[in-house]
């Protein structure tokens, strides 16, 4: 396993990251015999961090993982996240407080090393099917969500703090560029680049407008999610278990998993006899050097696997970089979708 420095934590953190929600789903609907199985042999592969939330399973993720770590005491980090409930956004201090503390005891943990925004951001707060929304301002006015993550801090839960990176990309940017955060989960895959590369104007995915590179020049700490596009590029969803058959409240605005199913097909000339395509995809995001890490989403050992032997594999070619930029540039040549 290798190893890269997750931003201004100072931390070295393993390029791959054991996400711990649903897509996968081992911590959320694994046996635990299963999950204890997995975890150690994460662990044994090198894996140094793993990644859950409050809402991942109404809470499963969180209570399943506190019981494999206190088992095995493994020497690892441990990241969780809040979202702030609609009803309670007139009260952001309790609201975080209140599902830290449910978070800390599912985990059977004093502290943890990462608390995370998990809540969209939007322009407008609302109740969404992705989720409910928060504004940039809520974050980072006077009494926020910053400011509450700050004294949270001030109090030893926690070490450092991030946000996920899903929502309106102009409210995301005011985030990445106030310096508040040490972290960010950033949407990166091929079939949404806009994280990292530039695509065309007219884009029908959600044009995330290069949000790593402005992270890494605030030196905030790069997690790279849906690396396989919710399991659109998992091949056989029987067999790969990488994604769950609903709307899944993560995925970009404007996301539709059929469509990036189809997508997936045409990058299929990525997987060869000496990777998959899930291997691909992994390899795409950890070539991007502001990326920390990978946070892949398993459901077996044999998911780890291949996630660890993608951080093994060759970078992508330039011959194959310049196919995939012809699809960006024609938008996957799907016309009638454009927005």
């Amino acid at each position: 396993m290798k190893y890269r420095r997750l931003g201004k934590t100072g931390i070295n953190i393993s390029e791959i990251s054991f996400g711990c929600g649903s897509i996968g789903g081992l911590m959320v609907r694994g046996g635990h015999a299963d999950q204890v199985r997995a975890v150690k042999h994460a662990v044994d592969c090198g894996i140094n961090y793993f990644d859950t939330a409050a809402n991942y399973g109404g809470g499963q993720s969180e209570t399943s993982l506190g019981l494999v770590l206190e088992e095995l005491k493994p020497d690892v980090f441990v990241g969780t996240k809040v979202s702030i409930p609609f009803e309670q956004s007139s009260d952001i201090n309790g609201a975080i407080r209140r599902s830290l503390e449910g978070s800390l005891k599912r985990l059977r943990r004093d502290s943890i090393d990462l608390l995370q925004l998990h809540s969209p951001l939007a322009a407008v707060r609302a109740r969404t099917e992705r989720g409910d929304t928060v504004t940039a301002e809520d974050v980072l006015r006077s009494g926020g969500v910053a400011d509450v993550f700050e004294q949270l801090r001030a109090e030893r839960f926690f070490r450092f703090i991030g946000f996920t990176a899903l929502g309106e990309t102009n409210e995301l940017l005011k985030l990445v560029a106030s310096g508040r955060f040490d972290t960010v989960q950033a949407y990166y895959n091929l079939v949404n680049p806009s994280a990292g590369k530039a695509v065309p104007e007219n884009f029908s995915a959600q044009d995330f407008g290069l949000l790593m590179d402005k992270a890494r020049d605030n030196d905030m700490g790069i997690l790279a999610i849906r690396t396989v596009a919710a399991g659109a590029m998992g091949g056989d969803r029987a067999r790969q278990g990488y994604a769950v058959p609903t709307v899944d409240l993560a995925l970009a605005g404007g996301a539709d998993y059929a469509l990036e199913i189809q997508r997936a097909a045409k990058i299929a000339f990525l997987a060869g006899a000496d990777r998959t395509l899930p291997q691909a995809a992994v390899r795409f995001a950890l070539d991007h050097s502001a990326v920390s890490s990978a946070v892949i989403g398993f459901s077996d050992v044999l998911q780890i696997d291949e996630a660890v032997a993608a951080s093994a594999k060759a970078s992508l070619s330039p011959a194959e970089e310049q196919r995939l930029r012809a699809l960006w540039d024609s938008d996957f040549e799907d016309q009638a979708r454009r927005h």
